[in-house]
């Protein structure tokens, strides 16, 4: 495999399965507010998995689930506004989920990973392009591996539609929004 070059270690050792870590992995988003300015926001409550085959990249997957409830932007009360109908509607819709479909090699540690995103029960496909960003034994003997990458969506296509018009014009919600990957993964088999 052409990849493996580009990667820490071999084949052999980077193959298996892999678990996210939540201490130290962001699922995150990225909107625009009000036309002038970016809200960043991030999950804390999720479970991954990666099955990586170091060998034939295109074998792997992987796969999410996202706990709604656990979005953080920093500021409680857009928090609990995101929570509600008018964004994710935990109370119906507690979970986002991603299920990889596709892998496929991009070049230079690029990958473009394609699956099913579910958000608000609506599921739609999406690629991302995730980039490894490394692999090495952490100080407690745990095998690690790193991915960062992002993708732009619609939410509206998700069934996200809250907006409201702006005086001067525009909308204080934008329509497109960035999903942010900093990923690390512990090896578990």
């Amino acid at each position: 495999m052409t990849e493996t070059a580009s990667m820490t270690g071999s084949s052999t050792e980077l193959s298996g399965t892999y678990k996210l870590d939540p201490t130290h992995t962001r699922l995150g988003f990225v909107a625009r507010h009000a036309m002038v300015t970016k809200v960043r926001g991030s999950f804390s409550e999720f479970d991954g998995t990666l099955e990586i085959d170091a060998a034939d990249p295109t074998r792997s997957r992987g796969s999410v689930v996202i706990k709604v409830d656990s979005v953080d932007t920093g500021v409680a009360q857009r928090d609990e506004h995101l929570r509600t109908n008018d964004f994710f509607d935990a109370p119906s819709f507690p979970e986002i989920t991603f299920t990889s479909t596709r892998v496929d090699v991009l070049g230079d540690g690029r990958f473009g990973v394609s699956g099913d995103l579910t958000i608000r029960g609506v599921t739609k496909p999406v690629t991302i392009e995730l980039e490894h960003t490394g692999a090495a034994k952490d100080p407690f003997g745990n095998d690690r591996i790193g991915f960062e990458g992002s993708t732009v969506i619609n939410r509206k296509e998700w069934g996200v539609n809250f907006n409201a018009p702006l005086e001067a014009g525009g909308v204080l919600v934008s329509e497109k929004v960035t999903l942010e990957l900093d990923i690390s993964a512990v090896k578990t088999a």
